[in-house]
């Protein structure tokens, strides 16, 4: 059973396509032999900045031969009185078979006709092939380029090809324009340690043909010896290696012989703010920082780099990055001493000439309009006068940074430079920190504001995005979300649901909507409809997929085409949260199945009749006099009693006991049902049949305080 190789080798290819297409190839290649009937044993894929790779091990030699049976046209279409017609005829053409071999079958959809044929298994050569040049064309990433006078699109030239099946050169090209490369068993090797070609004899001894010629082609083997030589490094200086994981996704990618080298800088930059020092390092450098041992908080004037040179010169490329970074501290030095000279509040002017969105006016113009929405949240808490004039002088302030030379010179520092900057203008602490804390979370995974003014400015904020962009008709579609209106949706609601602010964004939403509609008097009348379902959406998905409820508890909760379930979701955004909690506890420990038969079986039936489903009290809605049977007076005064029961429940959040009331009311329903004194609901006399139907909606009505049982599947 022979071994596969192919290696398409390039120009230095940008880390983050390697590992994208990396993860294109573990997903396709696999399906793709699959389908051709060639499944190796295993398939192993590689990359480096100057190439991909793949070895498929143990393949077989041919496809096996097969049967397959091939559909046809229909047979009113293939025979007309009993004659064969062009269709028929050109079906057996195309398929290389006689008109008597064609067989006419039942299905689904009709009589059609088909053919069985015996198919030979083709060689494995052959289909490679076929299929080798799609795996290397259909690869997908950022900035593909064109080299040469041809057409071919690669994120960078193709330079040679290395194609074997076992020690078999498979013969494959790459043609653009006037250039055409063909496939050899020639590799290359590191640019430095070893800059002659490489002969691979065969398939299997790839990886250790590359490894002689100094290239370390699994990026797994690569990250190892990363994070061992930067350890190695630190351990070299007492102190500890901060590994940001996305800068060493990136460097794995960068290099082909990894080498841990170690360079330093002057004492005197540590005066500097630490991030201001890691953000030179990490995001402009691709350095790794050392920590001290005893204090991780904080910087050793050292860093490690890794390099993709001769180890032997490690002394010489450790004293050139030193160089550097020297020149990168000292402007940020020279930034950071110019900002400190002026209070933070008065870069606040020179916003009005940053422009927010074309639209929208200026940075200083957004931050008057979030102030307004701050001052409604703050009201909505009912903080004290004190928080107020804190998330005022925050809202103020928080993007002032971002015309410090700081900032403009590294842009990711932005908020963070904005709490250093209030400190030392002797800013409240909270007021600086939440200039830092209004951007986060910045991510997914990132940490959410702490403090109270954070939170609050944070909210404004995004609020004033969202309603800006959506005001302007620039809704989110697919995956095109350039303002990043998903982020900043689920950022207020994850805001709110940590902090637990008792916030009516409904409420929040119609007064924003309301201002930007006299600002801008052709927006959208869909404009609000628009938000709501965009938070809706938003919600939904964080129920879902953050905090793992099951789709039909989330859809229970939020009202499939229900607006009494989506008005109540934006209003209280703790409660949808805690209910959806709720009934996944109930399900996942068995007690939802205990009142899940009473509460559907009534609401089935109610809604054949009228009752408003706000309706809890039953005495304005049942009238006595009209019972015929003990189990109807039983149910009105169960639900009589349930009535206070629901109510707590309601005004304290705490469903448990709505729950366990509703199974106590269970046997008491089951009797109205099915026991020796049930009764017919349906009944003639339509006032008997009202009052009945009222006491299933009000069963009805006291479960929707949880949820809509209707949504919720059984045993799911």
């Amino acid at each position: 059973m022979p071994t596969f190789l192919l290696e398409v080798g390039t120009e230095e290819l940008p880390a983050s396509f390697v590992e994208g297409a990396i993860a294109q190839w573990q997903e396709r290649i696999p399906p793709s032999l699959a389908e051709a009937f060639i499944e190796p044993e295993a398939v192993e894929v590689y990359g480096t900045p100057r190439r991909l790779a793949v070895v498929l091990r143990n393949l077989p030699d041919k496809q096996l031969d097969r049967t397959e049976d091939i559909k046809g046209p229909p047979v009113k279409a293939a025979y007309k009185d009993g004659q064969p017609t062009k269709a028929a005829e050109g079906f057996a053409r195309k398929q290389q078979v006689s008109l008597e071999d064609l067989e006419i079958r039942d299905t689904e959809k009709g009589e059609f006709v088909f053919v069985r044929k015996q198919i030979p298994g083709r060689s494995t050569a052959d289909i490679l092939k076929e299929v080798v040049p799609q795996w290397i064309f259909k690869l997908e990433g950022k900035r593909f380029m064109r080299w040469g006078d041809g057409d071919v699109r690669f994120p960078r030239p193709i330079r040679w090809l290395v194609a074997l099946l076992d020690d078999i050169v498979l013969p494959l090209e790459v043609v653009s324009g006037s250039e055409t490369t063909t496939s050899d068993r020639l590799s290359a090797g590191h640019r430095v340690l070893h800059p002659e070609p490489v002969a691979i004899d065969t398939a299997s001894d790839y990886t250790d043909t590359l490894r002689q010629a100094y290239i370390e082609v699994d990026p797994e083997r690569r990250k190892t010896a990363i994070v061992e030589g930067i350890h190695a490094e630190t351990q070299n200086l007492g102190g500890i290696a901060d590994i940001p994981a996305d800068l060493l996704a990136e460097v794995v990618h960068l290099v082909e012989y990894p080498t841990a080298v170690t360079g330093k800088f002057d004492d005197d930059f540590l005066i500097l703010p630490p991030e201001v020092i890691t953000t030179v390092m990490v995001s402009h450098q691709r350095y790794f920082p050392v920590l001290n041992a005893e204090n991780p908080k904080e910087l050793l004037p050292y860093f490690i780099t890794i390099s993709n040179g001769d180890p032997a010169k490690s002394s010489i490329i450790g004293a050139g990055n030193e160089r550097v970074i020297r020149a990168r501290l000292a402007d940020g030095e020279f930034f950071y001493k110019a900002d400190c000279e002026k209070p933070l509040e008065t870069m606040v002017p020179k916003l009005e000439s940053v422009t927010f969105q074309e639209d929208l006016g200026t940075v200083k113009d957004k931050v008057d309009r979030f102030t307004k929405i701050g001052d409604r949240i703050a009201e909505e808490l009912q903080v004290s006068d004190a928080a107020k004039t804190k998330i005022r002088r925050a809202a103020y302030l928080c993007k002032a940074d971002l015309v410090s030379q700081m900032v403009y010179e590294f842009p990711e520092l932005q908020g963070v430079m904005g709490e250093k900057y209030a400190l030392v203008s002797g800013e409240d602490e909270e007021v600086a920190k939440a200039i830092f804390e209004h951007y986060l979370p910045r991510g997914a995974e990132d940490m959410l504001p702490g403090t109270l003014t954070g939170q609050v400015v944070g909210l404004a904020d995004r609020i004033d995005t969202l309603v800006s962009i959506f005001g302007l008709g620039m809704l989110p579609s697919g995956s095109s979300d350039p303002f990043a209106l998903r982020r900043a949706a689920n950022a207020v609601v994850n805001i709110i649901w940590a902090a637990n602010l008792e916030l009516n964004l409904d409420r929040l939403l119609q007064s924003a909507v309301s201002d930007f509609q006299q600002a801008h008097p052709d927006t959208s009348p869909e404009l609000l409809s628009q938000l709501q379902e965009f938070f809706l959406q938003r919600i939904q998905t964080l129920l879902q997929d953050d905090k793992g409820i099951d789709y039909d508890l989330v859809n229970a909760v939020l009202g499939e085409s229900d607006r009494e379930y989506t008005e109540r979701a934006l209003t209280d955004l703790l409660d949808v949260r805690d209910r959806a909690e709720f009934l996944q506890a109930i399900r996942n420990d068995n007690s939802l199945e205990t009142i899940y038969e009473t509460v559907n079986r009534s609401a089935r039936l109610a809604t054949k009749g009228d009752l408003d489903t706000q309706q809890l009290n039953p005495e304005p809605v049942i009238n006595p006099e009209l019972f015929e049977s003990p189990s109807e007076r039983a149910f009105y005064e169960a639900l009589v009693q349930l009535l206070p029961r629901t109510e707590a429940a309601q005004q304290e959040r705490n469903y448990r006991q709505l729950v366990e009331a509703l199974g106590e009311i269970a046997p008491t329903v089951s009797e109205f049902f099915d026991g020796e004194t049930s009764v017919l609901v349906m009944a003639e006399d339509d006032a008997v049949k009202r009052n009945r139907l009222n006491l299933l909606g009000l069963l009805r009505n006291h479960a929707r305080v949880l949820a809509d049982f209707g949504a919720i599947v059984k045993g799911a």
